[in-house]
């Protein structure tokens, strides 16, 4: 499953580069995916909308078996 959400991932990864950010595979349990947004997308007020309506909406469309992808 790790390498699922890791190319998943990967795929998203060079438009959050190209916005000076990035996104790092934590950890994935029970459903939920555990991610640390990095660069400016750490600091940035729209990062949660980028988490939710981006990056989640991604790895839900791709791998079934994701609930939800949070933040720590």
């Amino acid at each position: 499953m790790k390498e699922k959400i890791i190319a998943v991932l990967d795929e998203i990864r060079p438009a959050l580069q190209n916005d000076g950010g990035d996104v790092e595979f934590i950890d994935f349990n029970d459903g939920v995916v555990l991610v640390r947004m990095t660069g400016a997308c750490g600091s940035c007020p729209m990062s949660l909308m980028t988490l939710k309506q981006g990056i989640e909406a991604r790895l839900k469309a791709k791998i079934p078996e994701v609930i939800s992808v949070e933040q720590i």
